[in-house]
């Protein structure tokens, strides 16, 4: 069992294949180019694995692999393999725009893929254009169904923006009920690198824009879910709101962070981290445990984003498109 500093379990791995994406979204990147960190720099699925599997034998269950766009990463399927074929049972999950699901939703199935989280900010082409930067609607929605006609189980995200999408909030629960899909709708997260001009949406304003049409009873966070969970009475559909400003947001948090390059992140907010690169190029599991196990040690109590009013908060310098958010 892996047990951070602050005595929470930690049984969950984020890895972040590529720090690569063909959108350029207006809370994510919008001014980033479209390079990439040179192949020479980033850890083979085969050295990946070799830390995955020192994670999963300390006691990690969970497994997402996130980006950039995760599906930009040739032979993705062959990583999920990998891992899926180490462990039965394992809860094997990925983040993507989709823009590339509609070729790969098979194959990531047949390799042992679970479940998608997948990112829709809104249900217009013009305005998912001015998010993303590119017309990309159609194919995400070509995207969506192919993961469900495979038989992927799949969430929804959605970051809700003043004066932008922000009047879509129940469109999109709309969309995604009629689906079975759940969707959670997600605080932006201030960062550097994101456009400064955005204005994200506090959780009581979300919460009040489904309580235009709805009545809704708070239902609480599912184990160490970073959604906490409401019922809307009148369709029992359920619906999630993830709040990293929320004061109880880090309690249970029990997740730690791989980027491609083989840094280990403890925490989402925070720039720290330890590399695993040295160790897995030379195959060094020891080493690679070592690492593991001060990371953990080290891993912050919680963020610094706080319940202040929007404008008042800290901006982190977290580049989330190296870590997957």
């Amino acid at each position: 069992m892996l047990i951070d500093g602050h005595g929470r379990t930690v049984d969950y791995l984020r890895i972040s294949v590529t720090e690569r994406c063909n959108f350029r979204c207006q809370y994510c990147m919008p001014e980033k180019p479209f390079s990439w960190v040179p192949k020479e720099n980033l850890l083979t699925f085969e050295e990946l694995f070799l830390f995955v599997k020192v994670a999963i034998d300390g006691g990690v269950t969970k497994i997402r692999l996130t980006g950039g766009e995760p599906l930009l990463r040739e032979d993705l399927d062959s990583f999920i393999a990998m891992i899926n074929n180490y462990k039965e049972g394992l809860d094997l999950a990925l983040t993507t725009n989709a823009f590339l699901l509609p070729d790969a939703a098979q194959r990531l199935k047949d390799a042992g893929l679970k479940r998608l989280n997948i990112s829709l900010d809104s249900l217009k082409p013009d305005v998912a254009a001015k998010i993303a930067g590119k017309d990309v609607l159609k194919q995400v929605f070509k995207g969506i169904d192919k993961a469900l006609e495979v038989g992927l189980k799949v969430k929804i995200n959605m970051v809700p923006l003043k004066g932008i999408n922000d009047d879509e909030i129940l469109d999109i629960m709309e969309y995604c009920r009629e689906r079975n899909m759940k969707v959670r709708f997600i605080e932006y997260m201030e960062n550097a690198h994101a456009d400064q001009a955005l204005k994200g949406m506090h959780g009581r304003e979300i919460l009040d824009k489904v309580k235009e049409k709805y009545t809704i009873k708070a239902l609480g966070r599912e184990g160490a879910s970073p959604s906490f969970n409401y019922l809307i009475e009148e369709m029992n559909y359920e619906f999630g709101l993830i709040d990293p400003h929320k004061h109880d947001f880090c309690e249970s948090c029990n997740r730690i962070r791989l980027t491609a390059e083989g840094n280990l992140i403890p925490c989402l907010y925070f720039d720290e981290a330890l590399s695993i690169a040295e160790s897995v190029k030379k195959g060094d599991i020891e080493g690679a445990a070592d690492v593991l196990a001060r990371v953990l040690k080290d891993k912050p109590k919680e963020n610094r984003w706080s319940e202040e009013e929007i404008e008042d908060r800290e901006i982190s310098k977290r580049a989330f498109y190296e870590t997957g958010g």
